[in-house]
This record gives structure tokens, sequence and C-alpha cells, in this order.
């Protein structure tokens, strides 16, 4: 009798890591790292790809003779790998803020991406046995994904309880793209529709500015973060808004020569953002202090494990052998110290000294990357990927590393060159920017890892998939960039004088990271407000400790971010969380009035929920680049930045209507799919 084992065993001898896997492998990551590089620069976040990218996968391997779940695992590994490597834009875009870069080197951008990416794939490969075979952390993506796939792999009947079958997956997905895709496109394109509204009014000299942004693709984050960290956001933005800006606006009064807005703005912008940054790195270092122990123990088992030769049949326990990670790794080390003497070169310094710097910043990012890659690993497993803790890791790192370069350039006088505290702080940025890919690389590779293992793939082929998915993101994430940065340009690095402002995308991490760097290395960091933010961190730490007696929580991180993210963002997101609440408690009123089965409620609910919100996001992600294409078209030709603008006489006010009313719907759509279209009385 063939059992289930051992029919896989068969498939993934023949059809796991096939070339039209990866032919598709490579579409999809195209789409989906081109979105997350959008998203990213316009809002700070990006979003896990793993489960869009299964049910393409699977929608289209559906039509190809002999698709399998292995088959589909492949390709969802090397999406979701190379939609992960997007999050580089966290920092990279800080070189053209500084002044130092006038637009992206293809081969500079894509080697630091798929170098450090790989070096994260070959990191995350000792943590797999002890953190995905050996551990009870959850992985919510990787389980979610592994739960697709296998809804994939049984009958149209037997996939009803999850949502429907792929097509209808599909159709969710496209759904949601298409509305998202043609709000974006009024907004963004004819700008006949308002993306935001906003009021300023004062109490006592004390300012207010609540804000809503009419952004689908942030409802659609904001349900996939869920009311833990939609509250967390919203309580971050109450503490800024309600708080802070308010108190700064009676210590500096507004300006003769300046609107209300406009000054509270400024406020939060120069003030109120730097003590978002204090609270988010107290909360990453909190989160590597409670995991040190773990993962020093996981990273020595690991490594133990993989000394043991598994049995050449045991296929699910076969990782890529040591002597090919050593090989791979020294490989991407030797290309990194290349990519580095290629960008200290041209610094001026005397020759021994750019050497030494070189090895210097290729021992600090590889050193400091496996450390962050651990942590974001693992917190990956804890709460998700998209709750994992990157960017507030990254501001560790950046000061870490920019406090050595310091170190290093104060004992050799390199800042006595012409030149060379600016390129210092650059250099800083690029070592980050390393970090970075290997941190975001290994926060999703091990959620594709734990779903291979529960869908029983081979894991050494997986890794192997990985490894495509970032070159292939690499390849794509320069182009993309450059694309976007001249149609929008980035808030502080605008690359012609008569762009529009309000469009350019604000990349607030990158935007912080070059201010952090600027600082240090300029000696004239103000730590007044970063200060101000440890202390208010370590307050949130002790209160969130205290609500887990009660089995809540307040995410410090997520308090820290809602500081830092504008009033816009975090509310849209908070309206997706609040979505995500309210569907699962009408949920269990279904089930407690009309019985049935809560978990396959829940899980049906989940997975619609997940998909429309993913479409959502892709389908706003995609009509931005889109829309990026056009107006660099345009302005080459020498014409207008707003080619496709109606410009409209008095719409103002009927535009910002029409978005909201456009935003309402979207939500009322979103919420009336995750309850399978229909709400009863009951509810």
């Amino acid at each position: 009798m063939t059992t289930t084992n051992d029919r896989l065993h068969h498939l993934a001898g023949n059809h796991e890591l096939t070339i039209r896997g990866m032919i598709l492998g490579a579409l999809i990551t195209v789409l989906f790292t081109a979105s997350n590089v959008y998203l990213g620069l316009k809002v700070g976040m990006t979003f896990a790809s793993s489960i869009p990218a299964a049910v393409i996968s699977m929608a289209v391997l559906r039509f190809c003779r002999n698709s399998n779940i292995l088959e589909n695992n492949m390709v969802q590994t090397q999406a979701s790998a190379a939609g992960t490597l997007a999050a580089i834009i966290f920092v990279i875009p800080g070189l053209l803020m500084l002044g130092y870069w006038q637009g992206f080197p293809f081969w500079q951008t894509f080697v630091i991406c798929a170098a450090g990416g790989i070096l994260g794939v070959l990191f995350s490969i000792p943590l797999r046995h002890v953190m995905v075979v050996q551990s009870d952390l959850p992985y919510p993506e990787g389980v979610a994904a592994a739960e697709i796939l296998k809804t994939g792999d049984t009958t149209e009947e037997n996939s009803k309880d999850l949502g429907g079958s792929p097509r209808e997956g599909m159709k969710l997905i496209a759904s949601g793209s298409a509305m998202a895709a043609f709000f974006s496109f009024c907004s963004g394109g004819l700008r006949v529709v308002g993306d935001s509204i906003s009021t300023v009014f004062s109490v006592g000299g004390m300012l207010f500015q609540p804000s809503l942004g009419f952004s689908f693709a942030l409802l659609g984050a904001g349900y996939l973060v869920g009311i833990t960290g939609a509250i967390a956001l919203i309580v971050g933005t109450l503490i800024a808004w309600g708080v802070f800006v308010p108190y700064y606006s009676t210590v500096f009064p507004t300006p003769a020569d300046m609107s209300a807005g406009a000054w509270a703005t400024t406020l939060w912008v120069s003030k109120v953002r730097y003590i978002g940054a204090g609270c988010i790195a107290v909360a990453a270092l909190w989160t590597l202090i409670v995991l040190f122990q773990p993962l020093v123990e996981g990273v020595r088992m690991s490594f133990r494990a993989m000394g043991e030769k598994a049995s050449a049949t045991d296929r699910i326990h076969q990782d890529m052998s040591p002597k090919s990670i050593l090989t791979l790794a020294g490989i991407m080390i030797l290309i990194l110290l290349a990519t580095f003497w290629n960008f200290v070169g041209a610094s001026g310094f005397p020759t021994p000294l750019a050497w030494i710097l070189v090895f210097l910043c290729v021992i600090l990012a590889a050193l400091v990357g496996f450390l962050v890659a651990a942590a974001c690993g693992y917190m990956a497993g804890l709460v998700g990927s998209s709750s994992s803790p990157i960017s507030g890791i990254s501001i560790i790192s950046m000061i870490f590393i920019a406090l050595v370069l310091v170190g290093f350039a104060n004992a050799f006088d390199l800042f006595a060159y012409e030149g060379g505290q600016n390129f210092m702080t650059a250099l800083a940025l690029l070592t980050v920017s390393v970090v970075l890919a290997m941190a975001a690389i290994s926060n999703d590779n091990l959620q594709d890892l734990k779903t291979g293992y529960l869908v029983h793939a081979t894991p050494w082929r997986q890794q192997i998939a990985l490894v495509i998915g970032c070159i292939v993101g690499a390849l794509i994430i320069a182009p993309t960039l450059n694309l976007l940065y001249e149609a929008y340009g980035f808030t502080g690095a605008m690359p012609r004088p008569d762009m529009d402002p309000t469009q350019a995308l604000s990349a607030p991490q990158a935007s912080l990271m070059a201010t952090i760097s600027q600082g240090i290395f300029n000696a004239d960091m103000d730590w007044t407000y970063i200060t101000i933010g440890l202390v208010l961190g370590v307050f949130v730490v002790i209160f969130d400790r205290f609500l887990n007696r009660f089995k809540l929580a307040l995410p410090p991180l997520a308090v820290g971010v809602g500081i830092y993210l504008p009033p816009s963002v975090t509310s849209a997101l908070f309206i997706g969380g609040l979505i995500c609440w309210l569907t699962g408690r009408i949920v269990k009123n279904r089930q407690r009035v009309f019985g049935g089965n809560l978990r396959e409620m829940q899980k049906a609910a989940v997975h619609r929920g997940t998909l429309l919100a993913a479409g959502y996001i892709v389908g706003e992600s995609l009509m931005g680049v889109f829309l990026a294409m056009v107006i660099v078209v345009s302005v080459t030709s020498g014409g207008s930045a707003a080619p496709l603008a109606l410009n409209l006489e008095n719409w103002a006010d009927k535009g910002t209507f029409l978005g909201l009313v456009a935003f309402l719907i979207g939500a009322f759509h979103l919420f009336t799919k995750i309850l399978g279209g229909k709400i009863t009385k009951a509810d």
C-alpha cells in the first residue's frame, strides 16, 4: 500500500525543483519585489508574500501536467524570499539622502542585495533543526502557507472548509487587486480622488492634527497585522500626536510664516520621530536580551545536528552540506570584499588603510548580520514575519556600526581627508544595508522552511530555491528604485527641482537611518529626544510585561513604530486591524448561534481575509509602479510630472469626499468577504 510519504518521496525526485516552477517563481518574484519596494518606500512597511505566492502558484500550475504540492512549495519559497529582500529599501535610499549617490548603481545595489540575501539564507540553515524541527514556535505565516498548499493538493470539495478552492482564492486576490489598483489610479494618476483627510485645531495653544489615509494597501496590511499590533500602533500615534506634538507646540509656538498644520508636522519630524526611534531601539534590544540564551543554545544544537549524517533515504532532514554552506559563504564574502573595495577605493584614503577598512566593514556585516538574522528569525517564528522587529534592530545595528567606524576614523584621522566625513557616513549605511539583507531573508526563510517541513519538502532543494529567489529579487530592486526615484523622488532627495514634494515617497526608515548616521559622524546628534524615547521604551516594556500577566499585550516595538509613522498611515492600519477583530467576534457569534466547527470557521474566515488583504496590497503597489513608469516617460520626454492628472477646478473637497467613500467601500468589501458575503441578524 502506497502511503502519502511514499508518494511525496517519489514526487520529490521528479517534480519538486523544476524549470517551470523556477520560471513561475521568477515572474512572481518580479511582481512582489516591485510591490514591496513601492509599499516600503511609501509607508515604511512591506508585506509577507508567501501566502499570495502559494495561491498564484497553485492557480497557474494546476493547468500543468504532474504539478504537485512540493512544486508549489518551491515556487512560493522562491517568490517569498525575493519579496522579503525588498526590505533593503529601509536603509539604502539613505545614500541618496546624504547626497553621496545620485541614483542607484545597478551592480553595487545588486551585489549588496544578492550577497547579503544569500548569506542570510546560509545563516538560517544552521537554525533550521532547532528552530523549526524541534521548536514549538508557531510560525504563523509558515503554517498558514502550508495549510493553503495542502488545500490546493486536495479536491475542490475538501477545500471548501478553508474558504474555497485555489481558483476561488485567486479570484479573491484578483478582485482585491483590481479594486485597489483602480482607486490608486484615480488617486495617484487622474488625481480626482483624495488620498487622505486631515484637520488641525488648537486647544489652549496645543496643536492637534487627526488624519486618516485612504489606502487599500494599508487597510489590507492592518488586517494582516491584527488587532494587537493595530492597538499598539494607534497607542503610539496617540502618544505622538496627543501628547508630544501638543506639548512641543506650546514650548515652540507656531512661526508667523507657517501654518499650524505645517508646524505640527515639523515638530513631529524634527523631534517626536526621534522619540519613536528611541522607543524602537529599546524594544529591539529587549528582544535580543530575552532571546540571547535560547539563540546561543539553538545555534550550538543545530551545528551539532548538521554534523550528523542523515540517512540517504531520509530526504526531509537533508540540508545543504556544511561544505557547500562554507564554500558558498566564502564566495559571498569574497564578492562583498570586492564590492566594498570598489566603494572604498574612491575615498582617496591610503591603500593599506582602505583595505583595512574594507575588511573591517565586511567582518562587521557578517558578525552583526548573523546575530541580527538569528534574532529576527526567532521573532518571525514567535510572532510572524510582519511583526518581527527588523526596523528597530536595524537602528541598533546602525548605531553600533557607526560608532565602530567613527572610532576607526578618529584613530587614523580619516576625517581630515576631503569628504572623509560624508564618505564614512555613506560607508556605514552601505554596511548596514548588507546586515539588513541578511536579517530580512533569515526573517522570511525560517517561515518557508517551516512550510516545507510541514509539507515534507526536501530542505536542501528549498534552500537552493531561496538562493535563486535572492538573485532574481536583487536583479529587480535597483531598476525599481531608480524608476520610483525619478518619478516621485524621496523625502529629502528629489532628482529635479521642479518636482511636487507632496508626491515624494517618504522612505521613513531610510530617512531615519541617514539622520542617525549623520548625527553620529558629525558629532552633533541631539540625543535629547532619543533619550526620551529610550526612557519611554523602558516604561512600555514594563507595562507590556505587566499586561502579559493578564494574557494581554502591548508590543513595545509596535508602539515605537506608531510614534514614528505618520498618523494617516497608522489610522488606516488600525481600521484594518479592527476589521480583523470584529470579523473574528462575528464568526464566534455565528458558531454560538448556528453551531458548527469554530476552528474551521475561523480558519476559513482568516483564509479569505488574508487573500483579499494581499490583493489590496499587491494591486495598489503595482499601480504605483505603473504610474511611476508613466511619469518617468513623460518627464524624460519633456512632459508633465503628472501627465494623467485631470486638474479639475474646485475639486479638492469633492475629491476628499470621494476618497473617503471609496475607502469605506473597500473596508466594507473586506469585512463582508471575510464573513463569506453574508451577515445575519444573529451577528
